[in-house]
């Protein structure tokens, strides 16, 4: 689970970034807009209502060190669900490094919308289910 951010700017109710997820038993790709803005509980929910319904009750979650995802919700919720919570190592791609080909794909696929002009809202069409 990583946040990626830094994405062109869209209009106002456009997403600014993306939370990248990759379901590591069917290996598939999960790509949330969101805003960078998003507290701990906006993106507990969007991932309770887009991931665990689609999946399940998640049994292990490896995700970046985005602030986000160290505070104080995020150990109460694997506490209370039983997940297993690990964070991966920094500049070290052997602990996730499905997810980091994964943001690689979304960023190509970014830059050549923005390329071609078309806007992020677009995008945001093509990467949810």
């Amino acid at each position: 689970m990583h946040l990626v951010t830094g994405l062109p700017p869209g209009d106002d109710r456009s997403s600014n970034s993306f939370l990248v997820i990759v379901e590591r038993f069917s290996k598939t790709p999960i790509f949330l807009p969101c805003h960078k803005d998003d507290t701990a509980m906006d993106t507990a929910l969007t991932i309770f209502y887009r991931v665990v319904s689609w999946t399940g009750i998640l049994t292990s979650i490896i995700s970046d060190r985005n602030s986000m995802f160290t505070s104080e919700l995020w150990t109460d919720i694997h506490q209370l669900i039983g997940t297993k919570f690990s964070f991966a190592t920094s500049y070290h791609p052997q602990t996730d490094g499905l997810v980091e080909i994964m943001i690689q794909t979304l960023e190509y696929m970014a830059r050549r919308l923005c390329e071609y002009g078309l806007e992020l809202k677009a995008f945001n069409v093509l990467t949810n289910y």
